[in-house]
């Protein structure tokens, strides 16, 4: 049986192939590849042998030998103790008891492609090698019985290292993962020494004669001597101690504890696989060793460090298993209380500022809300702002704890940070600011963050800094900073009333803030409605002014409420004023804004305020502009001022007669001498003939100062009228009576006697008449033909037709307005002579009864047809 290589599969079922004549001493089987690399002998003596073996491949059953090559260092035999191969098949090294190493560098696999070399020489045998692969550098730990050296094999000529000046025996030696930083382990009988390329690490004093090492997962699995025994040669076999018990621990060197420890009888090796540990012993038993699952574990790992109040190793522990965030919050919670129990608050604190985001917060502020202790509430809240989980009342709290410590430089630095790291609802922290009295921090985040309201209502009402909030409004956008005007205007009006004014000035006509860059004529600027900012000017009526003439000034088509107010200061100003230079400036300036055009709508607004200041000029424009005559002259009366009585009759007694009327009866109610006024309004009413001459009686005759003499011309001369108009009358009366004899004489002739008709041309064309003709009882005759061509009616003359249609009209007309009764009142109402329009309807017939014959009856033609 010996020479074999065993295979034990998951299923244990054993299974073997003859490798050597005579023994196996060595195996390395490769982690990534099927490559089995073993060391045995085929004949007696020192004579071993390397081989490769590919488990993939077959020959006759076995394994393919795929290369086979005598270890010997030079040309003396030795006994190999170690053996290591890299993963990527590249380098294999063989270490042999008389301190040579020997290195392999190329395709192991194959005898063509790699090359063979003594790497190490010494006096002490070899009893560890292991590779370390950290990027593109790769190194080889070779160790003795005496000392521990580093090659770089990644450099020509391999450069070494010596670690240490101590070894350790066969198979106490291993290269850790990278959790460890794939350190070098050297386990000697007093410590475990960890190794780096360059230098040693840390070491760990793990007591007792170590016989076997090996690295699992993260643990260091050690087998050592359950008690101490004189220290013997490891070449020298096991067989004095062989009745001894031996201890296997398990060592978690992250975390600092024994994961695992059991005694056990004379155990061969320790093997790893399958996700489980296997312990032969050479009774012939396999003990397997499988971890528990990570949960379990850490549950019981926990309970038991947290009996111990061991938290940092809970903690470590946890890490090291990759715990998720709510079992570690949990952890640091617990610690947390624990420390806080103790009454060490500042550790308490840093475990409670791991719990954020997992643990509510007020289950820690609720803790620390001792004033003694709030240095320690402020460290928390200033983490949980840093992770922006901070809501509003947490940023309230964490301000007061600043404003209470009085640590300003914290303060600024937590306000003071850029647009893009705010972690904190800034409204409310400018309101525990301003609360607290640090106005000046307040206004900084209320600028930086563009709060327009809170800035200027903090300069304005706490700082009461009128320029700075009047200069920051100016910079806002121009929404902002009508709104803002609207709202703060009247007390920036009361404190700085120049500069506000002028600020009203822009923003009523080419606003544009006052902080852009854009050179002149880039951007259109944007215009208020500056009738809305006439109330800020409440008991500012010099700026008010300035205002609106400036606005009446730029823009002509400013609201109508601006041309209101200014006429109203004007008025006032004009009222009060007592010098008499400055009043005619202020009068002219008032009458110019009237003339202007502007009050045509408001009219009677403008009217009112006239009068109520007295504005006599105002007041006649603004009557003579809506055509009110009567008010005008009324005006002149109620001064007493004749001429201008006169004056107005005539300039619009054209366009209202009855103010000739008015001045009569005004003239007659006095009691003065006014005869010169009566005559001239008496020849005018008589040249316009205004008045029937009884009226103008009746109405002088309240006066008991005008006389007979005073009418007795207008009397003359309207009596002489009427006579030339009765003789004038009474001979148009004669004419037409005559007329109206003949007319019927000659109706009695057509109806008594023969018409004789002895027109010899046609009444058309002039020419002779000839037959057939046609003729009418007017005396016209005509051709047929020129008849037929030029009639529209076989019952009427061409000739007279035009004239009888006329008349025939006004008939029909007359008939028409017999009802219009409206019509004839309104007439009546407005005339001057109400007889002649009385008159002129009993001429037309409205009041008697008219009937109108159109047609003749049948039989009666009023022409006759000549053959």
């Amino acid at each position: 049986m010996e020479g074999q290589i065993w295979f034990l599969p998951r299923s244990l079922q054993l299974s073997s192939f003859q490798a050597y004549k005579l023994r196996v001493t060595h195996l390395y089987q490769l982690k990534q590849h099927s490559i089995l690399v073993s060391v045995g002998e085929d004949e007696e003596g020192i004579n071993p042998l390397v081989k490769v073996w590919n488990l993939e491949k077959r020959d006759g059953g076995n394994p393919l030998c795929t290369r086979i090559f005598p270890a010997i260092p030079g040309n003396k035999p030795t006994v190999v103790s170690c053996l290591t191969v890299h993963e990527n098949l590249n380098f294999m090294a063989i270490g042999f008891a008389d301190g040579s190493v020997v290195l392999t560098k190329g395709d192991i696999t194959r005898d063509r492609h790699s090359k063979t070399q003594i790497l190490h020489e010494g006096s002490y045998p070899v009893t560890g090698l292991a590779f370390r692969q950290a990027g593109k550098t790769t190194h080889l730990f070779v160790v003795t019985t005496e000392n521990i050296q580093s090659y770089m094999l990644s450099v020509k000529d391999y450069p070494h290292l010596e670690l240490d000046t101590h070894g350790c025996g066969l198979r106490c030696s291993s290269l850790s993962d990278p959790s460890q930083d794939l350190q070098f382990i050297v386990a000697g009988n007093e410590c475990v020494y960890l190794y780096q390329p360059d230098e040693r690490g840390p070491c760990f004093a793990f007591e007792g004669q170590k016989l076997i090492v090996h690295w699992y997962r993260g643990y260091l699995v050690i087998v050592s001597k359950d008690r101490k025994t004189s220290p013997k040669s490891e070449f020298a076999g096991n067989e004095a101690q062989n009745s001894d018990k031996q201890v296997l621990n398990i060592y978690d060197l992250c975390n600092k504890f024994i994961a695992y420890s059991s005694i056990f009888d004379d155990i061969v090796d320790v093997l790893a696989e399958w996700g489980s540990l296997y312990v032969l012993t050479r009774d012939g038993k396999i003990h397997v060793l499988q971890e528990k699952d990570t949960q379990t574990k850490l549950e019981a790992r926990k309970s038991m460090l947290f009996r111990k109040n061991l938290f940092e190793m809970a903690i470590n522990l946890a890490k090291s298993h990759h715990l998720d965030s709510d079992g570690l919050s949990e952890i640091f919670r617990q610690y947390g209380d624990h420390l806080y129990n103790k009454g060490n608050h500042d550790g308490a604190i840093q475990q409670y500022i791991r719990t954020i985001g997992k643990l509510e917060p007020s289950y820690v502020i609720r803790k620390f809300l001792d004033a003694q202790r709030i240095h320690n509430l402020t460290a928390y809240l200033q983490t949980l702002h840093l992770q922006s989980l901070a809501n509003a009342d947490h940023t309230t709290l964490l301000l007061n704890c600043y404003t209470k410590l009085k640590d300003s430089s914290k303060l600024e630095e937590f306000i003071k940070t850029s647009e893009s790291e705010v972690r904190f609802d800034v409204e409310t922290a400018i309101k525990v600011l301003r609360q607290a009295g640090y106005y000046s921090h307040a206004v900084y985040l209320a600028e930086k963050h563009a709060h327009h309201e809170w800035y200027l209502k903090i300069q304005l009402e706490d700082i009461k800094n009128y320029q700075e909030a009047l200069r920051y409004i100016g910079k806002l956008p121009f929404d902002q900073a009508e709104t803002n005007m609207k709202r703060y205007g009247k007390i920036l009006m009361h404190h700085v009333p120049n500069e506000t004014t002028e600020l009203l000035k822009i923003l009523c006509t080419d606003y544009q803030p006052s902080g852009d860059n854009e050179g002149p004529g880039m951007l259109e600027g944007k215009k208020a409605n500056s009738e809305e900012f006439i109330p800020v000017f409440a008991n500012n009526s010099r700026e008010l002014k300035a205002f609106l003439e400036h606005m009446t000034e730029v823009q002509a088509d400013s609201p109508q409420g601006v041309f209101d107010t200014l006429l109203e200061l004007r008025l006032q100003n004009w009222a009060h004023e007592q010098d008499e230079q400055i009043k005619e400036k202020l009068h002219n300036e008032a009458l110019t804004l009237l003339k202007s055009g502007r009050f045509k709508t408001v009219f009677d607004k403008a009217l009112v305020l006239c009068q109520m200041h007295n504005f006599k000029d105002g007041v006649l424009y603004l009557y003579e502009q809506g055509k009110l005559f009567q008010q005008i002259m009324h005006y002149h009366m109620q001064n007493e001022q004749y001429k201008k009585v006169i004056e107005v009759c005539e300039l619009y007694g054209d366009q209202e007669a009855c103010l000739w009327e008015q001045a009569l009866g005004y003239f007659a109610r006095k009691e003065e001498d006014c005869k010169e006024y009566i005559a001239a309004v008496l020849k005018h009413i008589e040249n316009k003939n205004l008045m029937p001459p009884l009226l103008v009686v009746q109405t002088l005759a309240h006066n008991s100062t005008a006389t007979l003499s005073v009418i007795k011309d207008y009397l003359v001369n309207k009596l002489q009228k009427q006579s030339r108009q009765i003789e004038q009358d009474e001979q148009r009366i004669q004419k037409y009576r005559e007329e109206t004899t003949r007319i019927r004489q000659e109706i009695e002739e057509l109806k008594a006697s023969p018409k004789i008709f002895q027109k010899t041309k046609c009444s058309i064309c002039t020419s002779a008449l000839e037959l057939p003709s046609v003729h009418f009882l007017c005396g016209h005759s005509f051709h047929q033909h020129c008849f037929e061509s030029y009639s529209e009616s076989d019952s009427e003359c061409p000739t007279c037709m035009p004239e009888n249609r006329k008349v025939m009209d006004m008939i029909r007309a007359q008939e028409q307005k017999r009802d219009l009764h409206d019509q004839f009142q309104h007439q009546l109402k407005c005339s001057n002579d109400g007889f002649s329009v009385v008159a002129d309807y009993f001429g037309r017939g409205v009041f008697n009864k008219l009937t109108l014959i159109t047609d003749l009856p049948s039989g009666k033609a009023a022409a006759t047809i000549e053959a």
